[in-house]
């Protein structure tokens, strides 16, 4: 079997496999935010504050957003006066333990693995922000005036507030545009104008899938050239065997670099089959994901300085042991 083939099997089974399973996890996470509102869950939040980093954990773990559409969620939260506990937990658990993140582990290295890596992140995500409460950076966040946050007016909202007043007082009328009334002779009726939850499910659902699925297919792609003809010495070589050094480099090197988790997983199943440990694997996965410098910029929106410190230490700390872990114990 000559290399190109290696590579083209590589891709179409990493690729196919991946894509049913994005397919289904983005069905059921545009579901779960149409009948679970977000903003329900974050008034919750604030009722239930002792349980705050709890409470913040579990509901990143709804959120499958990349770091830029979290921050505006945290703005939210941060304005409505969630704590800085709740808010870590919330920036840790979002990007780390996502369903996303977890279905693509699974999807490509089986249970053990996935369950081992949702204990470790979301035990970080809780345990980092029920100690930042305990010290004197609990409330490093910006609020009030300190955030700059811009509300779009809700869509169509003179137009269904029409629709509605038509639909109560003559429900065997259809409401036109705006600026008509109740009329007859209208064509648009309340269900056209007012999509119903599920249409707007699967609407979210499509959305996400196009937005996730062509890093899918490059990171297939990219595991499919690697594994026709990149060297398993090399790999064995830098980031291989019992070697706690690439842990930490893993760790380290995460951090700054901004790592797509949807192109990282094939290709670090590549280079596991290749040499590299497991360890050093799920240390650049969490600290890749957890805290890239584009996310560190967006999270400093929201987060007065060293709260910022405090995150990036979370992450750094949670990728280092849960590197070792995964080396020496899992």
């Amino acid at each position: 079997m000559n290399k190109i083939t290696i590579a083209l099997n590589e891709f179409i089974h990493v690729g196919g496999a991946l894509i049913i399973v994005i397919a289904v996890v983005s069905v059921l996470t545009g579901f779960m935010r149409e009948y679970i509102p977000q903003d329900k869950l974050q008034k919750k939040l604030v009722k239930h504050e002792k349980w705050g980093p709890l409470l913040g954990a579990l509901f990143g773990m709804l959120t499958p957003f990349c770091s830029a559409s979290v921050v505006p969620v945290t703005m939210g939260m941060a304005t409505m006066g969630v704590s800085l506990g709740t808010l870590l937990s919330f920036l840790i658990s979002a990007p780390l333990c996502n369903f996303i993140v977890l279905a693509m582990i699974f999807a490509t290295f089986g249970l053990k693995v996935t369950l081992s890596y949702l204990a470790i992140t979301l035990f970080a995500a809780i345990f980092g922000g029920w100690f930042i409460t305990k010290t004197p950076w609990r409330n490093e966040i910006k609020r009030g005036g300190e955030l700059e946050t811009k509300t779009a007016p809700p869509r169509c909202s003179a137009s269904i507030a029409k629709t509605q007043s038509c639909a109560t007082s003559q429900p065997a009328q259809t409401c036109g545009s705006i600026n008509s009334g109740c009329d007859s002779s209208a064509t648009l009726t309340m269900v056209d104008v007012i999509p119903s939850k599920s249409t707007n499910a699967l609407r979210f659902a499509w959305a996400l899938f196009k937005k996730i699925i062509p890093y899918v297919l490059l990171g297939a792609l990219i595991s499919g050239v690697s594994a026709a003809y990149l060297s398993a010495d090399i790999v064995e070589k830098y980031v291989g065997g019992d070697n706690v050094f690439s842990i930490l480099i893993a760790a380290v090197i995460g951090v700054p670099v901004y790592l797509r988790i949807e192109m990282a997983i094939p290709l670090l199943k590549v280079l596991i089959v290749k040499g590299m440990g497991m360890g050093p694997a799920m240390a650049l996965i969490i600290g890749g994901t957890g805290a890239s410098l584009p996310e560190i910029a967006l999270v400093s929106a929201v987060l007065k300085p060293k709260a910022v410190v405090a995150f990036v230490s979370i992450i750094l700390t949670t990728a280092i042991i849960g590197g070792l872990l995964f080396q020496y114990v899992i």
